[in-house]
This record gives structure tokens, sequence and C-alpha cells, in this order.
């Protein structure tokens, strides 16, 4: 199974690569900064080492951290629409984070000051390849590099400042994405995975990726009739029910707490909570 990671060199400089072993072989050019969103589009099995460390040398970076676009659907598993007790629409909903919300595979989660409400939202996130506007849904898997787990962290009252969710879906910090993408050709069953996340190792979301209500290739088409989807650009393809906000009594994010999101063979995602300072 091919998974890709982008990472910081040991002398600083950004680059992306392939993990086989306790090893990572390094894609990039050599000498400057390379980011995979830029070779997304092409065959990713058949671009040259450039360099190998050792993974314990290097220090991860989300797995695409400079997409052109975030965008994230909301309310897209029947058991989440349920727990909030709206009723289901006929389009997808969909909002945006900004990239400098992400964080890595093991980089800390940061709760705000301003709020004591801090949640966790477990999702398969979904990595473009080529690129493409007006995609027919029958043709959306050829648009798809590969997956990897998302934490769509959500500051529950600032989302519910307006009938908007960005205000309370892009800070700093909330948004973990990693910690590698598996190439879309080595899942044979993305519906049977299952969207798992823990806080501090109790089990409070556990769904497979069928039980989406619009599913990958009909969220891919609809985003790309309203805008061109680019390399590297992530979807988050929503959340099972679970959810802190909605548990009795609320179960909200706090400094020392760890969180973690497995989505099958995809991988599991962590990242420790701290409260920002």
């Amino acid at each position: 199974m091919n998974r890709y990671i982008s990472f910081e060199r040991p002398d600083g400089s950004k680059s992306f690569g392939r993990l086989e072993g306790d090893k990572v072989i390094d894609l990039g050019a050599s000498g400057a900064d390379a980011w995979l969103k830029d070779v997304l589009a092409g065959d990713l099995a058949a671009l040259p080492a450039t360099g190998a460390f050792a993974a314990d040398a290097v220090s991860l970076l989300p797995v695409v951290p400079n997409p052109e676009k975030i965008l994230c659907v909301g309310l897209n598993y029947a058991s989440h629409v349920a727990e909030t007790g709206r009723e289901q629409k006929e389009h997808p909903a969909i909002f945006t984070r900004w990239a400098d919300s992400l964080i890595a595979d093991g980089e800390p989660m940061v709760r705000p000051p301003e709020s004591e409400r801090f949640d966790y939202e477990g999702e398969l996130a979904v990595i473009i390849g080529k690129g493409g506007r007006r995609i027919a849904p029958e043709n959306a898997w050829e648009h798809v590099a590969g997956f990897a787990p998302f934490n769509d962290g959500s500051i529950r009252d600032w989302q519910r400042h307006n009938i908007q969710f960005t205000p309370g879906k892009t800070w700093p910090g909330t948004g973990g994405f990693g910690p590698s993408m598996v190439a879309a050709s080595d899942v044979e069953d993305l519906a049977s995975q299952r969207v798992q996340t823990r806080v501090n190792g109790e089990l409070v979301q556990d769904q497979p990726v069928s039980d989406m209500i619009w599913d990958i290739p009909t969220v891919i088409a609809y985003c790309s009739t309203f805008t061109d989807l680019k390399p590297g650009d992530v979807i988050a393809t929503g959340t099972p029910g679970g959810v802190g906000d909605k548990r009795k009594p609320p179960l909200y994010l706090k400094a020392g707490d760890t969180v973690e999101v497995s989505v099958g063979v995809i991988g599991t995602l962590s990242n420790p909570v701290i409260d920002e300072t």
C-alpha cells in the first residue's frame, strides 16, 4: 500500500515522499521546497527518488500543507443529522476551511480562549489528483489521488453565530490532516472502511464510509459545478454521529486530551489538545 507524506527535511526545507518501513523516500526536487500538490495529477509511483531519510529524522506536515481549497461537507451521515435535530436537505451543505488551520499528525490541536466548546469530528478526506470542472459522477474517481484521515475540529458556539458554519470551523490549529495519503488505487473497498474517533482511548464515533448520505462521486460532481477543482484540493466528507456537542453530558475537548481519528486501512491520525497561550 503506497503511503505519501509531506514533511520538513532536517535542513528545514519542505518536501514530499513515500513511506517505506522506517524510511522516507524523498520524491521532491533537492535544494528547494517541493510540494505534493504539484505532482498529484501525474503518476506518483513513477517519480524518481531524490534521497532518503530515517522516518524519525523528518517532521511531518499536513498531507497537503498548502491546498488551494479545503471544502467540507456538513451533515453527511444520517446519524449526525439525527443527533443535531436537523432535516436532511436536497443538496450537500458545503463550507470552507483555510490552509493555515491545518495541523499534521502528532501536532497539537489548539483550544482558543474564546470558547470552551471545542469539539472533534472524525472524517475521511479526499485529495484531488486531476483537476476539473463539472465532473460527472461516473468520472469522479478519475480525479481522486488518495485518502487520509481528517479531524474537523469545531468551535461549536462560533459555528452557530449565524447560518454559516465557517466562523467555527477554521481556527488555527484545529484541522488535523494525516499522517499520510493512501493512493486511491490501493484502497479496494472504501465503502466498508470505518470512520472511528477516540478521545483518550474511548470510542466516540464509529460508522462505515458507506453510511454517507451523499457519496464521494456525488460530492465531487456537486463541488466541481460551482468551483474548478485543482490538484491538491481537499474535500472533508463529513462526520458520523457521536460528536461531543450532542452527547449527554457534552464531551468537549480540553488540554491534555488526545484525539485519534482512524479510517480503516487508510490510517490513524492522532493529536493532543492544548490551550492557546
